[in-house]
C-alpha cells in the first residue's frame, strides 16, 4: 500500500534533483563563458542598431556605440563583461592602428604638406583651447583639460573617408587636403600617446613612475630622465622597425604569398599586426598604438600592401566594431541630463569651433571659400583617436571618468549631425560657385547629381571597367560596337573619357544611374563586377526596364549564378567553369596534335 507514495516521492525528488542541476550547470555554463557572451552580445547588438542606423542614412559607427550603451552597466538589461569587453577593444585598437598604417601615404601628405600640415597643427591647437578653456570652467586640471581638448580636435577616420567618397571629392585637391590633414591629426595623436604616460604626473595625472618607466623610477630620474628615456626607446623601436622591420617583414609576407595559401598569407598579416604591436609595448615601452601603426606603415611599402589591407579587412571592422562597443559601454546615458550645459558647450566645440577654425584657416592660406567650406564640414565631428585618448587619460588619472562621458556623447552627436554640416557646406559652396561663374562652378561640391540620360540606342551596357571589364570593354572596341561603361573609380571614368568611350562614374545599383544609360533601350548588358548582391540589383532593374535585353553576368559561385539566373540573367559565366573548360580544351587539342602521348 505505501509502496507506490514512497515511489512516487522519491521519483519526484529525483525529478527536481535532476531540475535543479540542470539548471545549475546552465548557470555555471552562461557564467564561465563570458568571453563567448561578451562577443555575442556585442556583435549582435552592433548588427541591429548598425543595420537600424545604416537604414536612417546615418553612420553605422553611431549604431555601434549605442549598442554598447545598450548592453552597458548603466542601462537596464543584459550587461556584458566590461572587463573582456575592454581587452577585446586593445585588439580592435591594434588593427584599427595596423589598417591607419596601410593606408599612409607620405606622398599624398607632401602633395598637401603646405596647408595640411600647419592647418591641422593650428587646428589642433585652437580645439585644445577650447576644450582647455571649457574644463577650466568646469574645475579641471590642465592635464585633464589637455586631454579633453586633443581628444575633440581629431576627425574620425571612418566618417571623413565615407563622406568624400560619397561626395567623389577623394581624386580632388579637396579630397586630398582632408585626408592630408586626416593623416597629420592621426600622427599628432600617435605621439600624444607616447608622450602622456611620461608627462602624466606632471599633468597632475598618476605619480607613480614605475607604472609607465620603471628604469626612470628606479634611478629617481625625474621628468626630464623619463622623457629623455621615452624618446630614446621610441627612436630604437623606429630604428629596429626600419632596420629589420623593413627586410624581415616584407620577406615574410612574399615567402607565404609563394606558398600559394591565402589562409596562411592571412593568418601571417594578423600575426604580424599583433606581434610587432605586442613587442613594441613589452620590449621598447611604447604603445600598443604606435606599435601596430608602425607595423601597417612598413608593409605599405611592400608591392603586397594591398592584399594584405584586403585579407585583414573583415578581421579588422569585426574588432573595430568590438572596440566601438567597448566605448559604448563606459558612457553613462544619465550624464546628459546631469550635465546638459557641459554637453552642449561640448558639442559646440567640436561642431562649431573646429569648424570656424579650419575656415579661417584654410582662408589664410587662401584657398577658394568652397573649398574651406568642405574641410570645415569634413572635420565637424570625432572619432575612433577620442575614443582612445580619453580612455587612456581616465587610466592615467588625468581625465576625469565625466570627461570621457562628454567626448562620446559629442561623438555621438557630432556624427549625427555630420551630414546636416556636409549639406550646409554644399548648399553654401553652390551659392558662392554660381556668383563666381561657371569655371567655379564645373567643380563637383556635393553629392553627385543624377547624370544625364545617354543618346546611344541598340547599345551594350558594361558595368565596371576592371580585370574582366577592360577586357571585354578592348574587345567591344575591336568590333565598333556602341557601347558605355558604369563605373565606380574616377580615374578610370577620366581615362575612358579621354579614350573617347562613353562613361558614366558611380554604382550602378543605383536607380537614377542605371537609368542614364537607357537599359530600355539597350541590347546587351554586361556584368563584370565580382559582387554578386550589387549585380542582382543591377540584372533585375535591367530586366524590369527591358525585357528583351540580353544580361550577361559573372559569378564565383553555384549560388552566385542561381541567384543572378533567378533575378533575370540570360547568362552568367562562373570563373572557375570557364577556366576548367579552357583548360580541358587546350588538353584536348594537345591531345590531338601528339596522339602518342595520349
Amino acid at each position: 500500500m505505501t509502496a507506490c507514495p514512497l515511489r512516487s516521492l522519491r521519483d519526484f525528488d529525483i525529478g527536481k534533483v535532476r531540475q535543479k542541476r540542470d539548471e545549475h550547470r546552465a548557470e555555471r555554463m552562461f557564467h564561465e563563458t563570458p568571453l563567448i557572451t561578451t562577443i555575442v552580445a556585442g556583435v549582435g547588438f552592433a548588427f541591429v542598431f548598425g543595420a537600424i542606423a545604416q537604414r536612417l542614412r546615418v553612420s553605422p559607427l553611431v549604431g555601434y556605440l549605442l549598442a554598447g550603451v545598450a548592453v552597458g552597466p548603466f542601462t537596464p538589461g543584459f550587461v556584458a563583461d566590461v572587463a573582456l569587453a575592454t581587452e577585446l577593444a586593445e585588439i580592435g585598437v591594434i588593427l584599427l592602428m595596423f589598417g591607419v598604417g596601410l593606408h599612409f601615404s607620405l606622398n599624398d601628405l607632401l602633395s598637401v604638406r603646405a596647408i595640411a600640415l600647419p592647418g591641422a597643427l593650428v587646428q589642433i591647437a585652437a580645439a585644445t583651447l577650447f576644450g582647455l578653456g571649457l574644463a577650466l570652467v568646469m574645475g579641471w586640471t590642465v592635464g585633464a583639460g589637455l586631454v579633453f581638448g586633443l581628444a575633440l580636435s581629431v576627425a574620425s577616420t571612418v566618417v571623413l573617408i565615407r563622406a568624400i567618397q560619397e561626395r567623389r571629392l577623394m581624386e580632388t585637391e579637396r579630397g586630398r587636403i582632408a585626408v592630408g590633414w586626416l593623416i597629420v591629426e592621426d600622427l599628432a595623436m600617435v605621439l600624444a600617446l607616447v608622450l602622456l604616460p611620461a608627462l602624466a604626473p606632471v599633468l597632475g595625472g598618476s605619480d607613480d613612475a614605475s607604472a609607465f618607466e620603471p628604469l626612470a623610477a628606479r634611478f629617481g630620474l625625474g621628468l626630464a630622465g623619463v622623457l629623455v628615456l621615452t624618446f630614446v626607446k621610441v627612436c630604437l623601436f623606429v630604428g629596429f622597425m626600419l632596420v629589420v622591420g623593413r627586410r624581415v617583414i616584407p620577406w615574410t609576407l612574399h615567402y607565404i604569398a609563394h606558398t600559394g595559401s591565402r589562409e596562411l598569407f592571412r593568418l601571417a598579416v594578423l600575426a604580424i599586426a599583433l606581434s610587432v604591436a605586442f613587442g613594441a609595448a613589452k620590449l621598447f615601452g611604447v604603445s600598443f598604438a604606435l606599435g601596430a601603426f608602425f607595423a601597417g606603415m612598413i608593409l605599405s611599402e611592400s608591392a603586397l600592401s594591398q592584399r594584405a589591407a584586403e585579407e585583414s579587412l573583415p578581421l579588422r571592422d569585426a574588432f573595430a566594431v568590438l572596440f566601438f562597443v567597448s566605448v559604448g559601454m563606459l558612457f553613462d546615458p544619465a550624464s546628459l541630463i546631469r550635465q546638459p550645459w557641459p554637453m552642449v558647450a561640448t558639442l559646440f566645440i567640436i561642431v562649431v569651433g573646429k569648424s570656424v577654425a579650419a575656415f579661417l584657416i584654410m582662408l589664410a592660406f587662401r584657398h577658394p571659400i568652397a573649398t574651406a567650406l568642405t574641410i570645415s564640414a569634413s572635420l565637424a565631428q570625432v572619432g575612433e583617436f577620442s575614443f582612445i585618448l580619453a580612455e587612456f587619460g581616465v587610466n592615467l588619472n588625468l581625465l576625469p571618468p565625466q570627461g570621457r562621458d562628454l567626448i562620446l556623447a559629442g561623438a555621438i552627436l557630432s556624427i549625427l549631425l555630420n551630414p546636416l554640416m556636409f549639406a550646409i557646406a554644399d548648399r553654401l559652396s553652390q551659392r558662392i560657385e554660381s556668383r563666381s561663374g561657371p569655371a567655379a562652378a564645373a567643380t563637383p561640391t556635393g553629392p553627385p547629381s543624377p547624370p544625364a540620360t545617354t543618346a546611344l540606342t541598340d547599345h551594350t551596357i558594361l558595368v565596371g571597367y576592371g580585370r574582366v571589364g577592360s577586357i571585354i570593354g578592348t574587345a567591344l572596341r575591336e568590333r565598333n560596337e556602341r557601347f558605355l561603361v558604369i563605373e565606380t573609380s574616377d580615374p578610370l571614368v577620366s581615362a575612358l573619357r579621354e579614350a573617347n568611350i562613353e562613361a558614366i562614374a558611380g554604382n550602378a545599383a543605383r536607380p537614377d544611374l542605371l537609368k542614364a544609360a537607357n537599359p530600355a533601350g539597350a541590347k546587351y548588358v554586361m556584368i563584370a563586377i565580382p559582387e554578386a548582391f550589387e549585380a542582382g540589383q543591377v540584372v533585375q532593374q535591367a530586366r524590369a526596364a527591358n525585357p528583351k535585353s540580353q544580361i550577361i553576368a559573372r559569378a564565383h559561385s553555384d549560388a552566385e549564378v542561381e541567384h543572378l539566373n533567378s533575378l533575370g540573367a540570360d547568362t552568367v559565366i562562373m570563373g572557375e567553369r570557364e577556366i576548367a573548360r579552357g583548360m580541358i580544351e587546350d588538353f584536348s587539342a594537345r591531345q590531338s596534335r601528339n596522339p602518342d602521348r595520349a
